[in-house]
Formats: structure tokens, C-alpha cells, sequence
């Protein structure tokens, strides 16, 4: 679908940055959003903090609000339920589509599109809440080897996540992911470096920030190294050989397209050791900017200033439909 943007303009545009929200990572997205109302203010955005936990969408029309600035995380801003809402209204946001955020929220959706294409992604075992039998849970160790990974599949941020040792540990494993989530995504454990690649853009036109390679202590890259630490090391440049950034660069393109993303978003990868194939894990359509976060850290190495990424992903600001008028 070919998408033209509403012209945004800094002198009359009033932006709502959505943050906080209900999900699991409401912390994150607060900090997050925290960051991004400063910069827009230091460009002389009109840029006022909006949390959907405490107020209703709906005051986002009454309040005059020209556009939305996500930095929720999660359920209910990352998900396309945030999204389908401003469609409702009329006020064009920053990210991905409904339908685009909806896929890439849901981690097994998102395999099976990028299988479907033929992109490279771990294998993995699924169990909706039915299936999750003791006997079943216990025998996944055997399909897909150990160790392997244990996740909610629509969490982010590493909550409720895994990694499972030994078969003994499924039981844990799967307990901890069923409370953020009714069903159970197992998948198979890729070893080797961690990377992370932001994409700028939409269709044809997208494009990959420099790859980030994350070393994580133990290679422990959970929750509280993610946000809470100075332990992980980040390398950006990522010190990788030149064609193996290039490849992994347009294999993160590919996924974007593939589930239909625009804006931004930020594909995490995993490069086996054994033969320097990179494996798909998720697309984040609205990635963390913390302090610690890595989309601003790529997009320094591209030469863009944490203010300058805001004001150019606002600017990106559009609906699924532009020109549909709101009855609400």
C-alpha cells in the first residue's frame, strides 16, 4: 500500500508522546518515553506526556492533539491495539500499522511469515494453553535439543524468558512464561554473537542503521542488563567482517518488509558460531529509547543525534488510511 504523510509541521503540530501504558514493560516505556518528550521539547515541539493508563484516548481529539509519539512497549501500545485507536481518531503516529504491529507483536505470527518467505528464523515448538500437558511441556527438550529457549510469545524485553539448561527446567520454564502469557513458545537456542538492526523507513525506501553486537556477561542478556546495568558491552561499530554487517543488514530489511512495518523498528538476530548464518528473532515496531537503548546508539554511529532521530521519526507520523476522516 503506498502511504503518503500528513505534512508535519513544528510551528502548529501538538504532539502527544504515549508512555507507561498497562503492559508488563510500563517501566521501560516511561523512561523511554521520558527521553523522547525531552528531545522533541529541545526542537521546540509542542510535546506533552500522555499515559493510557491514566487517561482516556478519546482526550487526545478533545485536547487538539496533531500527533502521537509512541514509546509504549508491549501490550496495548505495541501491539496495534494503540494503533487501530488513532486510526479511529484521525491523529497519525509514529511506527508501524495495525496490522504490522499486531504480526510482529505475536512472535510465532511472526515466524511463520518470515518462514513462509524463506528467512531464516530458530526452530521452535508452540503450545497454545490446551496443549500444555505436562507430557508435552517434558518432551520438548528431545524436538528441539538442549539448551533452548523458554518465552511468553507476545512479551518483550526479555520478560518471562528461559534459558533452559536441562530438561528439568521446563516445568519452571513454562510456569514463568504462562503468567505473561497463555501460550508457550519454545525455541531452539542459536549459539553464537547477539546483534541487534534498527530499520528507518517504509516499502521500498527502508533502510538499515549500522548492526549493534550486544556482549552480555555470561551471555545473560535479560531484563536487568538490558535497563538496569552498565555490564553489558555494546559495539557499534559492531567490529564485524564488512560483507557480514551488509548481509545481516539486508536479511533485517527483508523481515521489516516482509511483515509490512514503517517508521522504524529493530530486528534482534542471533550469528551461529558454526557458520556465520544470521537467525531472525523478533522485530520490536516500537523499540526501547532508554538511556541504555540501542536504536539511538545505531543511529549515533549513523551520525544522527538522539533529537534529531526523534524529530525524524515524528515527521514520519502517518495512519494506515491518511485522509480518513474521524467521526469521534
Amino acid at each position: 500500500m503506498n502511504r503518503v504523510n500528513p505534512t508535519f509541521d513544528v510551528q502548529t503540530a501538538k504532539v502527544a508522546v504515549l508512555m507507561g501504558g498497562l503492559s508488563a514493560e510500563r517501566e521501560v516505556s516511561l523512561m523511554s518515553g521520558s527521553g523522547v518528550l525531552k528531545a522533541l521539547q529541545s526542537k521546540g515541539v509542542n510535546a506533552l506526556a500522555f499515559d493510557p493508563a491514566e487517561r482516556s484516548l478519546d482526550a487526545l481529539k478533545r485536547e487538539g492533539f496533531t500527533h502521537c509519539f509512541i514509546a509504549l512497549h508491549g501490550r496495548y501500545g505495541e501491539d496495534g491495539s494503540v494503533q487501530g485507536a488513532l486510526e479511529l481518531l484521525g491523529i497519525p503516529y509514529t511506527g508501524s500499522g495495525v496490522m504490522a504491529s499486531a504480526m510482529a507483536m505475536d512472535k510465532v505470527m511472526t515466524k511463520r511469515v518470515w518462514t513462509a518467505v524463506g528467512l531464516s528464523t530458530p526452530g521452535y515448538v508452540w503450545l497454545d494453553a490446551d496443549e500444555q500437558t505436562p507430557d508435552k511441556v517434558a518432551a520438548i527438550p528431545a524436538q528441539l535439543g538442549l539448551p533452548l529457549i523458554v518465552k511468553p510469545p507476545r512479551e518483550g524485553s526479555s520478560i518471562g524468558m528461559t534459558k533452559v539448561t536441562d530438561a528439568a527446567q521446563m516445568a519452571d520454564a513454562a510456569a514463568l512464561a504462562t503468567r505473561y502469557d497463555p501460550d508457550l513458545l519454545c525455541e531452539e537456542f542459536i549459539t553464537g554473537e547477539e546483534l541487534t538492526c534498527p530499520v528507518l523507513g517504509s516499502g521500498a525506501t527502508a533502510y538499515a542503521l549500522p548492526v549493534v553486537r550486544i556482549a552480555a556477561p555470561d551471555g545473560a542478556y535479560d531484563y536487568n542488563h538490558k535497563y538496569f546495568t552498565d555490564d553489558v558491552k555494546y559495539h557499534c561499530p559492531s567490529g564485524l567482517p564488512a560483507d557480514e554487517e551488509r548481509d545481516v543488514q539486508r536479511l533485517v530489511v527483508a523481515a521489516y518488509r516482509a511483515l509490512g512495518c514503517r517508521g522504524w523498528g529493530r530486528a534482534d538476530i542471533m550469528l551461529r558460531a558454526s557458520d556465520r548464518k544470521p537467525f531472525l528473532l523478533e522485530m520490536n515496531t516500537s523499540p526501547g529509547m532508554t538511556s541504555h537503548s540501542l536504536v539511538p546508539m545505531s543511529a549515533r554511529a549513523a551520525g544522527i543525534s538522539y533529537e534529531e532521530l526523534c524529530l525524524k521519526l515524528l515527521a514520519s507520523a502517518t495512519l494506515d488510511h491518511p485522509g480518513t476522516a474521524s467521526r469521534l
